[in-house]
């Protein structure tokens, strides 16, 4: 008898301590998962050769942390000091590029559209999206959304419309936003309305300070028409490269006219729609960081300005670093910059990987774009007098595209480094150009760029360890663990 009852309350212990084990396996509170260690992540890589022969090609055999050392070149890489946030990676969908890409099948539009914004099935992530308020000179004739006959004025906005985006760029964009749809949408005019102007043109000529409260009301008006659309725009820029006039569409606005525009029309617009929509300042090269900077030491408009724009046909991509130190809370952002039809894909590579998607990045930039996504094999459609070597990310052919270098100038970035990431500390030795992020699921990207003729050997150095590898010259690879 006595060895029943013991037999029973080892058998009660034994279903208790069973019914808590299945608990806690089955979604109550498990054992914490061990850290990783970093040092047994394998370190796989990607690879694009100048001389084309491969383009983006992820290598077979993978990289492993350890502790042997030797005397290559060292990349540090500390993911303990975070930077800036990265916003993300792209280009300009213009009214251009939507043309020749709806012009595609369904079918063929979805696939490209697939692969440019979404990494499946091997797609390339793109991230950011900039786009013309209006006409820019990649499209086929140039136009605003509310061009009126000579001598007529329009103070209400009463005949403002989106009509002439609504055949191409709407449908397309709308498309885009399907597949990614918190891509965020950067929009710039290259123009005010010719009525508007003091030259009565889309070209050239300066916003007469009469309009520049209607032409605050035609930002709102615009932001308020694409919401309707479905189209959240993010922020926008006053103006595209305001110091280049002679583009068609253009309008030249300098610092001290884009400094008063903001802080006594477009900010309290904005403020008066409750429209939050960020407004970002100069948008041109990097030869004059005194524009920003001009509007940035107005304090009424610095209320209103969320960050500065750069491109970079002039200057010098450091510039922005000075821009950043004067004014850290602000934010910093790369919008453009194109290939040209007479460029070498090794050449380009080369300059735009330490340019812009490492020197942009390294000095504060949350953003790096490319120009033009696509555009047809004649380098059009374009506006009389806009640029006729501007050579898209991607060519297209009826229903056929080839990838151009803007492609993997971008690709190398946007595949691997989500919004959301945050640039961490890794230091340039010699030719050796790179930049570090951390990524929001915690793993570690390094983009590196061989600026060298001559291959080079290195060392990727991380928490104590070392991985070794190597680039030939004009090389570019993105390192991940």
């Amino acid at each position: 008898m006595q060895n029943i009852f013991r037999f029973s309350l080892l058998f009660i212990w034994c279903t208790f301590i069973f019914a808590t084990c299945s608990k806690t396996s089955s979604g109550g509170n498990p054992p914490p998962t061990p850290p990783v260690d970093d040092k047994s992540v394998p370190v796989e890589y990607w690879i694009t050769k100048p001389d084309s022969t491969v383009l983006l090609q992820k290598q077979a055999a993978s990289l492993s942390f350890n502790s042997l050392s030797n005397d290559y070149t060292v990349i540090d890489v500390d993911s303990s000091q975070q930077l800036q946030p990265i916003e993300g990676f792209g280009f300009t969908l213009t009214g251009g590029s939507a043309y020749v890409i709806n012009k595609m099948t369904p079918a063929a539009k979805a696939a490209l559209l697939k692969e440019i914004y979404t990494t499946e099935n091997n797609g390339i992530g793109v991230s950011y999206i900039r786009v013309s308020i209006g006409a820019s000179d990649l499209n086929a004739e140039a136009f605003t959304y509310d061009d009126l006959a000579d001598g007529e004025t329009d103070l209400n906005l009463n005949k403002f419309s989106l009509e002439k985006d609504k055949t191409d760029f709407i449908p397309v964009l709308k498309e885009v936003l399907q597949l990614n749809p918190g891509l965020p949408v950067l929009a710039t005019p290259w123009s005010a309305p010719a009525w508007m102007k003091d030259n009565n043109s889309l070209k050239g000529g300066s916003l007469k300070p009469e309009y520049y409260s209607v032409y605050a009301q035609y930002f709102v008006r615009y932001i308020q028409a694409m919401k309707a659309e479905g189209i959240t725009i993010s922020a926008i820029t006053p103006q595209n490269e305001p110091l280049h006039p002679g583009n068609n569409p253009s309008m030249y606005m300098t610092a001290e006219q884009q400094t008063v525009f903001i802080r006594d029309h477009l900010g309290p617009a904005f403020r008066n729609a409750g429209i939050t929509t960020k407004i970002i300042v100069y948008d041109h090269n990097c030869d004059r960081p005194d524009y920003p900077l001009t509007i940035l030491n107005d304090a009424a408009a610095r209320e209103f300005v969320h960050g500065s724009a750069f491109h970079l046909y002039a200057g010098d991509i450091k510039v922005l670093s000075d821009v950043h130190a004067a004014y850290p809370d602000k934010a910093l952002y790369f919008t453009e910059q194109y290939t040209g039809s007479e460029g070498q894909f090794s050449g380009d590579l080369q300059w735009a990987l330490k340019n812009i998607i490492i020197g942009s990045t390294r000095n504060w930039s949350r953003v790096a774009l490319e120009w033009n996504l696509a555009n047809d094999p004649q380098f059009g459609p374009h506006t009389p007098g806009g640029c006729t070597t501007c050579k898209g990310a991607v060519t297209i052919d009826g229903n056929s595209f080839k990838r151009n270098v803007a492609y993997y100038i971008v690709a190398h970035a946007s595949k691997f480094v989500p919004s959301g990431s945050k640039r961490i500390t890794s230091n340039v030795s010699g030719s050796i150009q790179n930049v570090a992020f951390l990524r929001p699921d915690g793993k570690k990207v390094l983009i590196v760029l061989n600026d060298s003729q001559n291959t080079a050997n290195f060392r990727i150095r991380f928490k104590g360890q070392w991985a070794t590898t190597s680039l030939i010259g004009g090389a570019v690879a993105t390192y991940i663990w």
